[in-house]
């Protein structure tokens, strides 16, 4: 006796195409979603002794809340101002409504009030975001640390942005 015979052969493989199509699809379905750190990367370098460059890499996928970003600097005492932050695009979304959200890159420039040449300072950038599969994260605060230049020198670019590359 043969076990599949004639015209039942190709309506037996195609139920096992499908069968093993739905068993895969949970699999396929399992996102792995990015670490804030990874989705919503910060960097941040000197321009000048006076001038910050705060830099958001946005991973493909996710969005950052433009009202949910804010910037801080310690020691306190060195001062920080931030700009308007640039226009985003607007989204509505399910929990808040109509915001702005920014998507790939955003760079702040932010101004120290009271730089000290050779000071240490820690830049903080206070964010929040979420994925375009539904997962919306905690406010999260990422840090950068840089050193001020001496008097009369240029920044130096020990802490340069972060490039995109192909695989992160």
């Amino acid at each position: 006796m043969r076990l599949l015979s004639g015209h039942w052969r190709p309506l037996v493989a195609g139920a096992a195409l499908a069968v093993l199509s739905v068993a895969a699809w949970p699999a396929a379905a399992q996102v792995d979603p990015l670490t804030p750190d990874e989705a919503f990367r910060f960097s941040a370098r000197l321009v000048d002794a006076g001038t910050v460059e705060a830099r958001f890499m946005i991973a493909d996928g996710y969005y950052l809340y433009r009202d949910r970003i804010h910037f801080a600097v310690e020691p306190a005492g060195a001062g920080l101002s931030v700009p308007p932050l640039p226009e985003g695009t607007v989204k509505q979304d399910q929990f808040f409504g109509p915001v702005e959200t920014y998507r790939g890159d955003v760079v702040v420039r932010l101004t120290l009030k009271d730089p000290k040449p050779g000071q240490m300072i820690v830049i903080a950038a206070e964010s929040q975001g979420c994925a375009d599969i539904g997962i919306c994260y905690p406010p999260t605060v990422q840090h950068v640390a840089l050193a001020l230049p001496e008097a009369g020198k240029a920044p130096s670019a020990t802490n340069p942005a972060p490039r995109r590359a192909w695989f992160n």
